[in-house]
């Protein structure tokens, strides 16, 4: 499960490891998933300007980006409503979805927020983590 934020860093910097984790998903190394909503924020937040201005990429650009992304996971159907296990609660579609779609790792820079995930035995990792733990 990659957090927006993953994603996004990984529209903007291509030489990062988040970067290198969407690589690995379009050479189907590793699967990601998303529910409808998760793949909505990734969208919503891929096409502010600002993120569009720092990857040098045009709205069109940032349409195909995000549309490969999603096309490259895994959907997931929310058959429970976890709610409430975070402090906050635009996190909690994230930890619905890892949590439904049986993930192995949240993939976030924020990892504090999900603390809550750890009682799912879902592994809350940095991109830098998550690539370490793959090549071990």
């Amino acid at each position: 499960m990659l957090d927006t934020g993953v994603v996004v860093t990984g529209m903007r910097s291509p030489g990062g490891a988040s970067a290198e984790l969407l690589r690995r998903m379009r050479r189907q190394e590793i699967t990601a998933v998303a529910s409808v909503a998760q793949a909505l924020e990734y969208e919503a937040v891929c096409r502010r300007p600002e993120h569009r201005t720092a990857a040098g990429l045009t709205l069109r650009d940032v349409d195909i980006f995000v549309d490969a992304v999603i096309a490259m996971m895994e959907p997931v159907k929310s058959h429970y409503l976890w709610r409430p296990q975070l402090r906050d609660p635009n996190d909690e579609l994230v930890l619905e979805a890892a949590i439904n779609g049986r993930a192995q790792m949240l993939v976030t820079f924020n990892r504090k927020d999900f603390e809550g995930a750890a009682r799912f035995g879902i592994a809350i990792v940095s991109p830098g983590d998550a690539l370490r733990r793959l090549t071990q």
